[in-house]
């Protein structure tokens, strides 16, 4: 995989707050505890914190990527040529007009290794495969509650034809004649040899004479794959789960990439949702609002009584603990919230009329004081 740009400029254990040498169970206790205290539905505004957070654990929490994190961070002084601390105008900085890309870095560590004896073919050696992304649509309901669901991933495999090797059946790939099966050409420069991959063979090192008719000589075809997802009771739409090794296969060994399940979730005809809370309105009649009552509203499980008192202003909002979102392992459950609004009839029977006339002239007989209201 290739080094990120942020890599240079971060440091993830000092985000975490473990040491270098930290095993892996303390690193990943150090998320668990920070994740838990900056996570947004329990500590709002700390967003950009928790991300953050996540992105240092997306690395230090992969053996893999740890490694070739540590490997980066050890060059010092070169991670100023990517814009880190020493970019330029800072110190040790390359001068103005210097140009880097990040890109470039493995041809930059290929040269260094290759002269202390350490060269590796490009392409031959473990590649992690690629992270890769998928939306899981949920209901209401099963966002506020939590589900297993399944999302299809279509990703590259072995092509069935010719096992992988790109070559048609009966025949097989050749050593290329270009770089004699090394993958790279060497260019001395100096106190360093740099090299770049071969441009017959691609830095494979093989070269493919007599293509596979089923994959045209790439080794892979497209297959589809169903992957089970846990998904946690009270996510919220556009939430990315990371699913661990569920991503792209790896290639000559490596491991396989990371899968990224975005949720979608519809809204509900009822309910509303604010964090873990959940949100609902109800209509109550004037002589409830006035002379208050008991008033049945809905939940997810059912539904539950609440009381309204004497004199009850519309557009008020009424608490019921522990009716919304379930509690999780990082938070408590939420509540229902519920605002009712006085309802006025757009029409009135003869008898309705005549009370609401009697109301209105024992207003006008006797006013309403200002603290009664």
């Amino acid at each position: 995989m290739a080094p990120q740009r942020e890599w240079f400029e971060k440091d993830y254990y000092k985000t975490l707050g473990v040491s270098k040498d930290a095993s892996e169970k303390d690193i990943t206790r150090a998320y668990r505890r920070l994740a838990k205290k900056y996570h947004p539905d329990a500590n709002p505004g700390s967003e950009e914190r928790f991300k953050e957070i996540s992105a240092a654990y997306d690395v230090l929490g992969d053996p893999g990527r740890r490694k070739e994190y540590d490997e980066v961070k050890a060059m010092g002084p070169l991670s100023g040529m990517f814009g880190g601390q020493g970019a330029p105008g800072g110190a040790g900085g390359p001068g103005p007009g210097f140009n880097f890309r990040v890109d470039d870095l493995s041809d930059l560590l290929g040269g260094i290794f290759n002269r202390s004896g350490r060269q590796r073919r490009p392409g031959s050696g473990p590649q992690r495969g690629a992270d890769l992304e998928a939306e899981l649509h949920l209901s209401f309901e099963e966002a506020v509650r939590g589900v297993t669901s399944s999302v299809n991933v279509t990703t590259d495999g072995p092509c069935q034809t010719c096992n992988g090797t790109g070559a048609a059946p009966g025949s097989s790939p050749v050593v290329c004649s270009r770089c004699g099966g090394r993958g790279v050409l060497s260019d001395d420069q100096g106190p360093f040899s740099l090299s770049h991959p071969c441009p017959v063979c691609g830095g494979r090192g093989l070269v493919v004479e007599h293509p596979c008719p089923a994959c045209r000589g790439s080794g892979s075809q497209p297959i589809t794959r169903q992957v089970k997802t846990r998904i946690p009771a009270g996510v919220e739409d556009g939430r990315r789960i990371r699913v661990k090794g569920r991503g792209a296969l790896g290639r000559n060994g490596g491991p396989p990439g990371d899968l990224y399940v975005v949720v979608r979730v519809r809204p509900h005809a009822r309910f509303g949702r604010k964090g873990r809370d959940l949100t609902v309105s109800a209509d109550i009649s004037f002589p409830e609002a006035a002379l208050g009552a008991t008033l049945t509203v809905p939940t997810l499980d059912g539904q539950t009584s609440i009381k309204i008192p004497a004199g009850t202003s519309s557009g008020r909002t009424f608490r019921v603990r522990g009716r919304g979102v379930p509690a999780d392992g990082h938070s408590p459950a939420g509540d229902l919230l519920v605002t009712v609004e006085v309802s006025v009839p757009s029409r009135l029977t003869g008898r309705q009329r005549e009370a609401v006339e009697a109301l209105a002239e024992a207003f006008q007989s006797e006013p309403v004081q200002a603290g009664d209201r």
